[in-house]
């Protein structure tokens, strides 16, 4: 099967759809990843068959043998986008081809079979249709979440003959409960997220665990979210336990880490890259230190810094703390230029902004 060749689902619906009052109910505050749409799509991968066996189903448990490899060793990647309700009524996608090459560039660092781009988008299509009437209103969205991990039962340390590709939907509404305002951030001086040669540019769950105990550190020292530095010289800041990071100079210019392979490579950052320098701004995917970053902010050089993924899309940082003492960023409001870029991004998302990038696929 090609890159553009498409696959025939069969489409087996819910008996119990969830009824327009309860949906209703659900959709008024459905916070981040609780409420779930009724459907979900699966399809199986054999070695001997290849991609086979596509669903749109009923959403509901999946049984696994307890010798699954998953299990066992970690096979496992997975994807975030968001489906939107335009203004004009439609429903679009934003850069979800994106999504799926990521998918496929993580499936093979983790020795996963590629799904064909065409079945990918094939499949968040087919389920955002069956299930359109999960997508919010308002400021809301659609969080679809595809995945795939290794269902071989065996206990032995090779890559699984047999996986099965899942996505699921959840209706959401703000990332961080406190809305608009400020995000503060935790940093770790004792955990890193990832080292090089390793998975930190793969979507791949292990990865989030290996962040779960520093961001119950952050948590703890009353913040929203964990800045790793890198592994070797614990200098560098890399990025947060879910989101790339930005910083915003005196002179408008933008600062980012460079992908060096132990960072995740952000759709929404790339979004950001693009919009950034067609304002005409200066930027510059280059290693930025916390000495800086404390230096930078005590002097005034440093004027704002955001972090940015699909679930959160952008959040200005207000202060960093740590053990070594806190850094404040600015007044404690959400900077001009943070607050101009996530409007313009979030503006192409919804329909609301001309899109000469391309990047809002329409699908009804």
């Amino acid at each position: 099967m090609n890159a553009h060749q498409k696959i025939v689902f069969s489409h087996n619906p819910t008996s119990r759809p969830a009824s327009a009052e309860a949906r209703a109910e659900a959709l008024k505050d459905p916070g981040f990843g609780k409420v779930f749409t009724d459907h979900m799509v699966t399809i199986r991968w054999a070695l001997d068959r290849g991609w086979h066996d596509a669903q749109i189903r009923a959403r509901e448990p999946i049984a696994l043998d307890p010798a699954a490899a998953v299990l066992h060793y970690g096979q496992e990647i997975f994807e975030g986008l968001k489906a939107y309700n335009l203004s004009d009524g439609s429903i679009a996608l934003f850069r979800a081809e994106q999504n799926a090459q990521r998918f496929n560039a993580s499936a093979e660092r983790m020795a996963m079979p590629t799904i064909p781009e065409a079945v990918f988008m094939q499949a968040v299509e087919e389920l955002v249709k069956v299930d359109r009437a999960w997508v919010p209103k308002g400021d809301g969205s659609l969080y679809l979440r595809p995945f795939q991990f290794a269902t071989e039962a065996f206990l032995g340390v090779r890559p699984s003959h047999e996986y099965l590709f899942v996505l699921i939907a959840s209706s959401v509404g703000s990332y961080f409960k406190g809305g608009e305002k400020p995000v503060t951030v935790w940093l770790t001086d004792r955990y890193t997220r990832a080292a090089e040669g390793g998975t930190g540019a793969a979507k791949c769950g292990g990865n989030y665990a290996a962040s779960l105990l520093a961001q119950a550190e952050a948590i703890e020292n009353g913040c929203d979210q964990v800045v790793f530095l890198d592994a070797a010289q614990h200098k560098w800041v890399e990025e947060l336990g879910g989101m790339n990071v930005f910083f915003v100079m005196d002179d408008g210019s933008l600062v980012t880490p460079p992908l060096t392979g132990t960072i995740l490579p952000g759709i929404t950052r790339d979004a950001i890259l693009t919009l950034a320098r067609a304002q005409g701004r200066a930027v510059r995917e280059e290693r930025y230190s916390m000495d800086q970053w404390r230096a930078d902010a005590a002097s005034g050089k440093l004027k704002e810094a955001f972090a940015c993924g699909t679930a959160a899309v952008v959040a200005a940082i207000g202060k960093v703390k740590s053990a070594a003492g806190d850094i404040v960023m600015g007044d404690g409001s959400v900077g001009a230029v943070t607050a101009a870029l996530k409007a313009q991004l979030v503006g192409i998302q919804r329909g609301d902004v001309p899109d000469p990038h391309g990047w809002v696929r329409r699908i009804g």
